[in-house]
């Protein structure tokens, strides 16, 4: 016997949250009874499971390391107006998501997978997954300025406090920073540097816990991830 929502997210239906969202707005049946309640144990060998009226089946589990482009968005809804990371996989059988998310005017490193646990674990807020950007605004940056960015910056939604920040270069007209997150708010680094008057001309996501931009993965290309890699995505987040 396994918990249903962890039968879905296996079986590529999205992250441990979305998959609960799912049951209880009332789209899983299982041989025929409709399922609502959370926390439902289901023994897949035995009794079929369905997602509105469509049989699901386990599948084998992907993962991939995306370089996405600018102009991407991270959605799986259909007809959206942008195109979005997942279609640069075109050729995956398998329904895959983003892990995290990267605006649409942000590049660099995303994970695409249809592994719903580590989903969960790494995009998280409690497991505090570090990501790292190279972000490039405007201006030449003050220290008060990246001391201000130091201690946080309130925004709407909560206070905003980069792990780390470092400047790599100063120029007259633009700096380049370098953020490292653990709990990413939408937009949250776009936002905290306009604050300081600084806002970004680009920003791109160069870490996700060990894996770095490799020069060899070119902008919206991507690789599979190795047993190793994936083995340490899993270790780090349950050590954090």
């Amino acid at each position: 016997m396994e918990r249903l929502h962890k039968i879905l997210a296996q079986a590529g239906l999205g992250s441990r949250r979305k998959c609960e969202s799912l049951i209880e707005s009332g789209r899983i049946s299982i041989d025929g009874r409709r399922v609502t309640k959370l926390g439902q144990m289901v023994d897949p060998t035995k009794e079929n499971i369905y997602c509105d009226g469509e049989l699901i089946k386990r599948q084998k589990k992907i993962y991939y390391l995306l370089n996405k482009p600018r102009g991407y968005v991270c959605t799986n809804v259909k007809g959206s107006k942008d195109p979005r990371a997942i279609d640069l996989l075109s050729h995956i059988e398998q329904r895959i998501y983003t892990v995290g998310r990267l605006d649409k005017d942000s590049e660099g490193l995303i994970i695409l997978t249809n592994d719903g646990e580590l989903a969960n674990l790494l995009s998280h807020p409690r497991y505090g997954i570090e990501k790292t950007y190279s972000v490039e605004v405007k201006g030449r940056i003050t220290n008060e300025s990246v001391r201000v960015l130091k201690r946080g910056i309130w925004i709407s939604d909560g206070k905003a406090l980069p792990a780390r920040v470092r400047v790599i270069h100063r120029r007259y007209k633009s700096s380049t920073l370098e953020l490292v997150l653990k709990e990413g708010k939408n937009r949250e680094i776009r936002r905290i540097l306009a604050r300081v008057d600084h806002p970004v001309v680009s920003l791109k996501r160069v870490k996700i816990g060990h894996l770095k931009m490799d020069p060899k993965l070119k902008v919206g290309k991507y690789r599979p991830l190795n047993k190793g890699e994936i083995e340490s995505l899993y270790s780090l987040a349950i050590s954090c």
